[in-house]
């Protein structure tokens, strides 16, 4: 399928493409507010790790404040995507930015790699609470107002590790036996995000090799010009020379420092970014295909055995499940059309 179709424009951010499901008459009255700050450390005999702030300020009924101050640390936020995606298994639910990062850009625990998890994380919670839906997910509420005691109280009511093992080799045997006929259009939404998803890892990767190798320019450049200042004072007839070319590097290591200054900031993030995007979409349309297989395999077994009238409930219990799924993807997928 020729991506073309879809349109040849991209977006500045993904913030624009996905999510973003609001009517043209629908007034834009935003009555949460999300701030991520003060990334704090902390040192165990275990561990190290960092804990953010987090603010939330809300007019909503359901709260019981209009303002809430809680501390979480990366693993709160794994805990809260992860809850999401259980509660709406075909919904795109925004990324987060990975665990570990890429060898070589930063140190852990950097200034540079906390700053940088922190606007992450930032925007995560505010596009999760811009939208429509996930806004009014009940552990995103736990989330923004538990103190960590009640967030730990909390994380236990969830399903038990055999029930967790049990859903997950349920989920391993439907897509091993895969999707019998999936409808022709989620066929043209998969194999859309198949190559939108080559195409912006490539682009991914080569950006960030142009800057490794930016990086190691500049390096070795800035060094020359101390040298070449330094042969001028021992070269009394080619000193002006030698300080004319120290001068010419010091502009070249100026110009080389705010291109990848550029890159580091427009660049990179944007397109990883759009690397994350792609891998939640892949996992949306593997969920799809779990839940159709689901209710494959349940037309299956009710026709095998020749079921009567009582056991058409089960069927009709999975089929409203599979066609809210469809309905989820083709909002966001069109979405996703719109702004490409």
């Amino acid at each position: 399928m020729d991506m073309n179709s879809f349109s040849p424009m991209m977006p500045t951010s993904p913030l624009s493409m996905i999510n973003q499901v609001k009517f043209e008459d629908e007034p834009d009255l935003k009555d949460l507010f999300i701030t991520v700050d003060e990334p704090e450390s902390h040192v165990t005999t275990i561990e190290t790790f960092i804990t953010y702030r987090i603010i939330t300020k809300t007019s909503r009924g359901e709260f019981d404040s209009s303002e809430f101050e809680v501390r979480r640390r990366y693993q709160d936020f794994l805990w809260l995507k992860e809850r999401l995606e259980e509660a709406h298994p075909t919904l795109i639910i925004p990324p987060l930015p990975e665990k570990f990062i890429v060898k070589g850009m930063v140190e852990r625990f950097n200034d540079d790699f906390i700053e940088t998890r922190r606007k992450a994380l930032h925007k995560f919670l505010n596009r999760t609470a811009d939208h429509p839906t996930l806004t009014f997910n009940e552990d995103f509420k736990v989330f923004l107002t538990a103190q960590a005691w009640e967030l730990s109280s909390h994380k236990k009511q969830g399903p038990g590790l055999l029930s967790r093992m049990g859903q997950t080799v349920r989920a391993v045997a439907l897509s091993m036996r895969g999707v019998k006929s999936r409808p022709e259009e989620f066929m043209e939404m998969n194999n859309f995000i198949e190559i939108f998803s080559q195409k912006i890892n490539l682009i991914d990767k080569i950006s960030q090799r142009i800057y490794k190798e930016e990086r190691e320019y500049f390096d070795e450049m800035k060094e020359y010009g101390p040298i070449h200042i330094l042969w001028s004072a021992s070269e009394e007839d080619l000193a002006d020379t030698l300080k004319g070319v120290a001068s010419c590097i010091d502009k070249c290591c100026k110009a080389t420092e705010k291109r990848m200054s550029g890159l580091s900031e427009a660049l990179l993030p944007v397109v990883h970014e759009y690397v994350l995007y792609s891998e939640m979409l892949m996992g949306v349309m593997k969920r799809r295909d779990q839940i159709q297989a689901e209710l494959d395999s349940k037309v299956e077994a009710l026709t095998s055995k020749k079921a009567d009238t009582d056991l058409s409930p089960e069927k009709s219990m999975i089929k409203p499940v599979a066609w809210s799924g469809n309905v989820t993807i083709r909002i966001d997928l069109d979405q996703l059309q719109t702004a490409f």
